[in-house]
């Protein structure tokens, strides 16, 4: 996977019907499908993964999804069980996403997560993220910490199936405090990187890195380049298709 940029788009709950969701991912795979150097990943709300799996054509642009419980089956209201998305021709799903975890999701719950996700086949990509930087470095450990529990009990032989995106939640939306920097996320490339061969030695440098915060047209290919990481988890920008197909056209072009 790390010969190709991973471009991820979160719809988080976008758009409101499915006439607009299929026109979207449309637009979004003509420019996907061409492109030779990205492997292009679109998480809709559940209910839009089935009907937008039949418009897959290829491997270069395919669906995920954005959460998953940790049981297969059972009395568990309103939750989606891994067996049902790859069911559906699912191949990814996103775990631990600083939304979630703002709704109350622990990194316990989040390792109970991704272990059924990698038992059921599904690629996880897994969220970690500071709400605020201290001037002591201590963001550094509380990253590593959420790795290293939402990681319990994952194996070596998992790390195929095993992504990590940077969220720096200080940086992301309405409360952000300032915009993340390229030296910011290598800073934290760094720590993912040495946290993955603490726990998996030589193994663990297979697993890709993405950014993921406040991600355009125009800032995309600075992170790519300058951050060490090896994709972007992108948001609101995924749900236009001329402005996220500038994104992978510039992701195409980074070596």
């Amino acid at each position: 996977m790390k010969s190709k940029k991973l471009i991820i788009g979160n719809w988080k709950m976008y758009p409101v019907n499915m006439k607009d969701a299929k026109a979207t991912f449309s637009a979004i795979k003509k420019v996907a499908s061409t492109l030779r150097n990205v492997q292009t990943v679109i998480c809709p709300p559940f209910i839009y993964v089935s009907e937008l799996k039949k418009l897959v054509t290829g491997h270069r642009v395919v669906i995920g999804a954005q959460n998953v419980w940790t049981e297969n089956e059972g009395a568990y209201t309103g939750e989606i069980s891994p067996t049902m998305l790859t069911s559906l021709g699912a191949t990814y799903v996103i775990l631990g996403h600083s939304e979630r975890r703002a709704m109350g999701e622990a990194d316990e719950l989040i390792n109970k997560k991704v272990l059924a996700a990698f038992k059921a086949g599904l690629t996880v990509v897994l969220c970690v993220g500071e709400s605020m930087r201290d001037p002591d470095g201590l963001y550094m450990k509380f990253i590593a910490t959420q790795m290293q529990t939402a990681l319990h009990g994952v194996q070596k032989k998992d790390l195929s199936q095993m992504v990590i995106a940077y969220e720096p939640i200080w940086a992301i939306g309405k409360h952000a405090t300032r915009p993340a920097l390229p030296e910011d996320v290598l800073e934290i490339s760094i720590l993912i990187k040495k946290t993955l061969a603490d726990l998996y030695a030589k193994d663990g440098a297979t697993v890709p890195i993405l950014y993921g915060g406040s991600v355009d047209a125009k800032n995309a290919w600075e992170f790519l380049l300058k951050s060490q990481v090896d994709g972007l988890l992108v948001g609101r920008a995924s749900l236009d298709a001329k402005v996220f197909g500038e994104i992978l056209l510039s992701a195409d072009k980074v070596k």
